[in-house]
């Protein structure tokens, strides 16, 4: 009996060493969308939209930033008054999400911004700027659109991102002012396939990725339909 206490003592001591030991950016806690999170979050923006007159919990951001992560939450102005504590899955706690809004004008509401994609983007950023700021291409994927060379960008393997609604790896793309961007294609392809709206050629479809999910497609380029109801690049 004696033995068997003093195992379960070990190991119990293993494995919350362990926890301690696991890097703060890779636990299980901080990379799952919790909907009770959002949930929570969403409620105390109501709050505080409610009680200051209409104003946002945001964090001010140039206005031709990208639409999805225009207005990241500012958990300082909601926590503790309208939450006890910041997400453990947000970045401001050593998660992977940055907590943002959406229809800020009509109906604010919270979603998710994935970062680990803006980390694979950088991480091709600087081979970039170690290349004197250039990405040679190696195939012309739209118009301005194009597919950068990995191999001669010093990558041993392409770089890709998982995507939050499929689970694929999802390629990046570079455009001719050199910004790198994750192709969502596959993704909308699939997305397409299963919705039986109705869809305009020069619309802006990646909204079926996001209508009913919490995470944005975030660091992407506009996307509409062609005369095959399949998804291309939208030129703006």
């Amino acid at each position: 009996m004696k033995k068997t206490i003093l195992f379960l003592l070990f190991i119990s001591t293993a494995l919350l060493l362990s926890a301690c030991m696991f890097p703060e950016s890779e636990r299980a806690e901080n990379q799952i969308p919790y909907e009770d999170q959002l949930i929570s979050v969403q409620n105390a923006v109501n709050q505080y939209r409610n009680t200051s007159g209409g104003l946002l919990p945001i964090k001010t951001r140039d206005m031709d930033v990208d639409q999805f992560i225009k207005y990241p939450v500012d958990f300082s102005k909601i926590v503790p008054d309208y939450m006890a504590e910041i997400p453990t899955n947000a970045f401001e706690t050593g998660g992977i999400f940055q907590y943002v809004l959406m229809d800020v004008d009509e109906n604010p509401t919270v979603k998710l911004v994935d970062l680990r994609m803006a980390e694979t983007i950088r991480a091709v950023n600087v081979r970039k700027s170690a290349n004197g700021g250039q990405a040679p291409i190696s195939e012309i994927v739209a118009d301005n659109v194009y597919k950068f060379n990995h191999e001669a960008m010093g990558f041993n393997e392409e770089p890709t991102v998982v995507s939050p609604y499929s689970g694929r790896n999802l390629p990046l793309v570079i455009t001719g002012r050199g910004m790198v961007y994750v192709d969502y294609s596959m993704d909308l392809y699939t997305a397409l396939q299963e919705y039986e709206g109705e869809l305009q050629q020069g619309e802006d479809i990646r909204f079926l990725l996001y209508e009913d999910n919490a995470v944005l497609p975030a660091y992407s380029l506009p996307y509409t339909i062609d005369e095959n109801r399949e998804p291309i690049f939208l030129n703006e």
